[in-house]
């Protein structure tokens, strides 16, 4: 399994961001400046943190963009899921998306869900404290 690159790009921004934690607010051209990352794509990406509920915009004088919480009450998980959606290795669990021939028959398809929940726990253990730690 790999992360999409937007789904990295996230965790970069929200690691910077969370740099600045109990600071000013920061803009979304001063967190594509600090990760390297084109501005349209810190924008677009800060847009669906915004509307899970992990980043806060606000425009005019002092406007910026913050944390909606603080960092060690964002976990990996948070942020994948903000990007992606729900955590799952397969599509098979998601009818809107299923297209397996197989899925009739098939013994493997009720284990999915407790993988999938493995999955999860194991990256909501991330704190984007951790994240945002210089190595």
């Amino acid at each position: 399994m790999r992360l999409s690159s937007m789904a990295d790009y996230a965790v970069v921004i929200m690691s910077a961001a969370a740099r600045h934690c109990g600071g000013a607010r920061v803009s979304a051209g001063q967190l594509a400046m600090e990760t390297g990352l084109p501005v349209p794509t810190v924008q677009k990406l800060v847009s669906k943190l915004a509307a899970a509920g992990l980043m806060r915009s606000s425009r005019g004088v002092g406007g910026g963009l913050k944390l909606a919480r603080p960092p060690a009450a964002i976990s990996l998980a948070d942020i994948v899921e903000a990007v992606e959606g729900p955590i799952a290795l397969t599509a098979c669990l998601d009818q809107a998306k299923s297209d397996c021939t197989l899925e009739a028959g098939c013994n493997v398809r009720g284990h999915w869900p407790a993988v999938n929940a493995a999955l999860r726990g194991a990256l909501a253990q991330v704190a984007l404290t951790q994240l945002a730690e210089d190595i």
